[in-house]
Formats: C-alpha cells, structure tokens, sequence
C-alpha cells in the first residue's frame, strides 16, 4: 500500500508557473505508476498526465501538452508536475494517483489504486 501527498498548489496569475509534488510513503514506489488528475467545480475528473514506473514512458492529453510536464524522482519516492503558461481553464483541485503493474489506461482514474488529497490551484486571468 501506498500512501499519497500532494503539495506546491495556490494561486498564480495567468502565464504563469507552478510545480505540484507528490511525495509517497512506502519502499516501493519505484514500482508504482504515477498519474496527476484534476477536477475543477461541476466537473467530471479530468487526466492531466502519467509516468511509467521506470520514466521511460509519459503520456498527457493535447490540452496540457507542450505546456505541462510530468516527471519522477524514485529516490526521493516523488512525482512532479511542472505547470507552465497556466490558463484560467486549468483552475482546479489536482490529484496525484498510484497503480502497479502494467499501466493499460494511464488516462482512465478508474485504472488507479491510490490516490492523494488533491491540492488546489487557482489561475486568475
């Protein structure tokens, strides 16, 4: 079992940058695929992006692409999401999510086992 933490959210105006954590207990997170959703007020939760266990593979949907960057760090037992060029649209609650094996769905939230308290970020325009 994997326990989940997310941290870095807040307020930031629009065009400009946050980076999210997720930091995870455990010694095997190295073996965990990790994805970062969100979920902003009357809407369904969205995939933002999701990292292989090993780093070797990312994926993320066209609307956070070449904006937004996912990445590990498996000695620390951390994940990161790097939000550039924000926009009011990704105002959101961001939740990071664990699952191992073989990540079939990496945008599918139903594919993940764990899943943190989510952090807020807010983009003003």
């Amino acid at each position: 079992q994997v326990q989940l933490v997310e941290s870095g959210g807040g307020l930031v105006q629009a065009g400009g940058s946050l980076r999210l954590s997720c930091a995870a207990s455990g010694r095997t997170f190295s073996s965990y695929n990790m994805g970062w959703f969100r979920q902003a007020p009357g809407k369904e939760r969205e995939f933002v992006a999701a990292i292989s266990w090993s780093g070797g593979s990312t994926y993320s949907p066209n609307s956070v692409k070449g904006r937004f960057t996912i990445s590990r760090d498996n000695a620390k037992s951390t994940v990161y999401l790097q939000m550039n060029s924000l926009k009011p649209e990704d105002t959101a609650v961001y939740y990071c999510a664990a699952v191992r094996g073989y990540l079939s769905t990496p945008f599918a939230a139903p594919e993940y086992d764990y899943w943190g308290q989510g952090t807020q970020v807010t983009v003003s325009s």
